[in-house]
């Protein structure tokens, strides 16, 4: 979006950008204010054609949690952004987001409607298209809001003109850069945009044209309940295909297959809610999809596997059945030929080296896997300071043992040194490099569980566990404890660990800027998980794990 576009608030009654901007820094530091006015009410005023919509909350309630998280060098950090806003707010318009802003703005939505051409560029001479912004922002108070709208109009440089539209008036406000337009509909919303017909579209649904609440599709969004605790934003889309088509429109330099738009619409519609509570930010969203196009569904797991890695690990990915999702892709690629090409090719490749795709590489990992990173400075991994670990039980041994033979009989004809060691009283099989130690291990752990080893030192601290297992560390249970059950498995990621890896490979000038590393110390890690309730519904769900708020 042009920057022209991105602040036509600033001039307008639209000066509640500053709302959305800055909402959570300020609630992070000062407290909440004002009370939520209704997504579902809201978007009865945005026309139908939007594809898009998101709502942002000023419910005390639900901003009050932001104030227990972070770090004394992390709330310095957000105060002085604030500050800056705010500073910057004054110089340009004179406008105190604490005196003008804060008394009567309630809820904000913010739609997105379909893409207008724009002016031909001057290298091309074609005409662009350009995404167009719609706001709906609650009024709490209405004699504030009228004291702010006056105020406004007495700013330097800052020159309104009305419009009648329908009865109602359309104040066309130009400040710096190109006017923006807003109507106060009802004494209870302020519609905002930079264009004009917009506003026009806005007023017209107001009065009884087809709206965003009343399109196909949003029936399902707005009934669909989202078990999130204190809700402070809501993302709306009724018709996820068309939405796609509509943000491709926007950029004329992307194009897609209809083979993959097919794909895409597999989802039909999603809703998705953000909150906050005791364990950090938490989104869940919700996919309708369509059952005759979806040939995939997440298998729950019981996460048994995360005990075999250790509590050190820095990422984890674990779940169920590759062997599953592997059909799936294959079935799918009968409807995209340059897929089922690289299929092919990879097929072909593998058979070169006596390798059957199907059954020797996926054929055998029906059960629950894990992938993870992990920490590691020893070995073959002093100088790169981790190393990798996939563990996967399969009901199908003899598949897998043969799979692994042939492996390793193709390191011997490289020249590779493979060697059997006993590690813990596991019989393991290692890639050795000389005065290097292992490259690669392998072996099981019981009956119908085998491991896979980046690096001797990783195979020996799964072979031969001498620390607690990551499912009994404090940080894995802080972020994955609360993620919903049972679940298609687990995506974790230990922050701390991660940035200190980060700035192992930065070099000399682009090291972690001490802001961003100040926010992410406040972070204790990243966990994602993902279900499907049935054929036609998918649930994911994230939390930003935070660290308790700490003395300054």
């Amino acid at each position: 979006m042009p920057e022209t576009k991105s602040k036509f608030l600033i001039p307008a009654i639209g000066a509640a950008v500053i709302v959305t901007g800055s909402i959570a820094a300020y609630m992070y530091l000062k407290g909440p204010f004002g009370d939520s006015s209704g997504a579902l009410a809201s978007a009865k005023i945005v026309p139908s054609t939007a594809f898009i919509a998101t709502y942002v909350s000023t419910d005390p309630q639900a901003w009050a949690k932001l104030q227990q998280f972070g770090t004394p060098e992390a709330q310095k950090i957000v105060a002085k952004g604030l500050d800056s806003l705010n500073k910057d707010l004054l110089t340009e318009s004179n406008i105190s987001y604490e005196k003008d802003l804060k008394p009567w703005v309630g809820g904000v939505m913010i739609a997105v409607l379909p893409s207008t051409p724009a002016n031909p560029t001057p290298n091309t001479g074609t005409a662009t298209l350009q995404a167009n912004i719609l706001m709906v922002v609650g009024i709490k108070d209405k004699l504030a809001a009228l004291n702010f709208a006056k105020k406004l109009k007495q700013e330097k440089g800052v020159t309104t003109k009305e419009i009648d539209y329908k009865g109602e008036k359309i104040t066309e406000t130009t400040g710096k850069g190109k006017p923006s337009y807003s109507a106060v509909l009802n004494n209870t919303y302020v519609v905002l945009a930079p264009s004009r017909q917009s506003v026009e579209n806005s007023i017209d649904t107001y009065k009884g044209q087809p709206s965003f609440a009343s399109k196909e599709g949003a029936n399902s969004v707005f009934a669909n309940k989202v078990d999130v605790k204190n809700t402070v934003a809501q993302i709306y889309v009724p018709d996820y295909g068309g939405m796609v088509q509509q943000l491709i429109a926007t950029n004329s330099q992307t194009a897609i297959p209809p083979q993959t738009l097919k794909q895409l619409k597999q989802v039909k519609s999603m809703v998705a809610d953000i909150g906050i509570d005791d364990a950090g930010v938490r989104m869940k969203a919700i996919a309708n999809l369509d059952p005759q196009l979806s040939k995939f569904q997440y298998q729950n797991t019981s996460a048994k596997v995360v005990a075999n890695f250790p509590a050190d690990t820095l990422a984890l990915i674990n779940g169920q059945g590759i062997s599953s999702w592997w059909s799936a892709v294959v079935e799918q690629s009968k409807d995209y030929p340059e897929f089922k090409q690289l299929i092919e090719q990879a097929r072909g490749q593998l058979k070169a080296v006596n390798f059957d795709l199907d059954k020797d590489i996926f054929g055998w990992m029906n059960g629950e896997f894990g992938f993870a990173a992990i920490p590691s400075n020893q070995g073959i991994l002093a100088q790169l300071g981790v190393g990798g670990a996939f563990v996967f039980d399969t009901s199908d041994r003899k598949t897998a043992e043969s799979t692994f033979l042939k492996l390793d009989n193709l390191a011997k004809s490289q020249k590779i040194n493979v060697a059997q060691r006993n590690i813990g009283g596991k019989d393991v099989t290692e890639w050795q490099i000389p005065q290097q130690g292992a490259l690669l291990a392998h072996g099981w752990l019981d009956q119908d569980t085998v491991f896979l080893a980046l690096g001797g030192p990783i195979g020996e601290a799964i072979a031969q566990p001498k620390t607690q297992s990551l499912d009994n560390s404090d940080n894995f249970k802080a972020v994955t404890s609360s993620l919903q059950k049972p679940n298609g498995g687990f995506l974790y990621l230990d922050m701390d660990k991660t940035v200190s890896l980060a700035s192992r490979y930065a070099v000399q000038g682009q090291a972690i800027p001490p802001e961003a590393a100040a926010i992410l110390s406040s972070i204790r890690g990243l966990g994602v998980t993902a279900t499907s309730l049935d054929k036609s519904t998918s649930q994911l769900e994230m939390l930003l794990a935070l660290k308790p708020k700490t003395a300054k």
